[in-house]
């Protein structure tokens, strides 16, 4: 990602709609459809700068990765103890057969070699632990946004899905988030284009604003992992390890 997505998280995480929102779906997700162990052993990768840590922590001990200087320095702020920057999709130095969970949120879509990514995780995850993955999704949604932050594709639920099954780990669930807000964003991103203001900018809304979206979206952990939601701005997926 370029040094500006970094700085806007670290101004961001933890007052943006999008950030505060979406940890409360991922904890949901996790208490359902994850199902961890108690005192679970969890690896983030990717973590930039710590902001899903604390979620994290409430089932079980957390290491994390993170390839970007500054960022890294944030999360181990945050995590209190050293934050790994072994790069996917080598894992180099990542013990192996040793994780409940591997979490790789918005991280998969960076790498060029997505299944060999996926084939290290399965490495790292003990028999039986989990990997939660999100992924944006729709190539037809691709914007400024994608190009900033490096994306080299958006997924189809086909295409991830063949992904999964296609890597030594078992698909258990896979589906949408952001669904609710899915038709603004439609509107919005196809609105900027035809307009030619393709704007990467990830900005704070006016207080009443960020509050109704973070309303929103957040309303979504009553329904994932029980429900299929509609098409959405991204895709999640739980795949666990033999």
């Amino acid at each position: 990602m370029e040094r500006v997505v970094y700085d806007q998280m670290a101004e961001l995480d933890q007052r943006h709609w999008w950030y505060r929102a979406r940890r409360e779906v991922l904890a949901a997700l996790i208490r359902r459809t994850v199902r961890p162990p108690a005192d679970a052993r969890i690896l983030e990768i990717g973590c930039g700068t710590g902001h899903n840590l604390a979620m994290l922590t409430q089932f079980g001990e957390v290491d994390a990765l993170e390839l970007d200087d500054a960022a890294r320095e944030i999360a181990q702020q945050r995590l209190g103890h050293a934050v790994m920057d072994a790069p996917l999709p080598d894992l180099t130095g990542v013990p192996e057969r040793c994780y409940d969970i591997v979490a790789a949120l918005d991280v998969i879509e960076h790498i060029d070699d997505d299944a060999a990514a996926l084939a290290s995780i399965a490495k790292r995850l003990k028999p039986g632990g989990k990997l939660l993955m999100t992924v944006p999704a729709h190539q037809w949604m691709w914007s400024a946004h994608d190009v900033v932050n490096h994306h080299r594709r958006r997924y189809s639920r086909t295409a991830l899905k063949r992904l999964i099954q296609g890597s030594p780990l078992k698909l258990e669930r896979i589906g949408y988030l952001n669904s609710l807000l899915f038709p603004l964003a439609m509107a919005d991103r196809l609105s900027s284009k035809l307009r030619g203001k393709d704007d990467a900018n990830l900005s704070l809304p006016p207080a009443p604003l960020n509050a109704a979206l973070e309303a929103v979206f957040s309303a979504e952990r009553h329904l994932v992992g029980r429900f299929p939601l509609p098409p959405g701005l991204s895709l999640f997926a739980v795949a666990s390890a033999t």
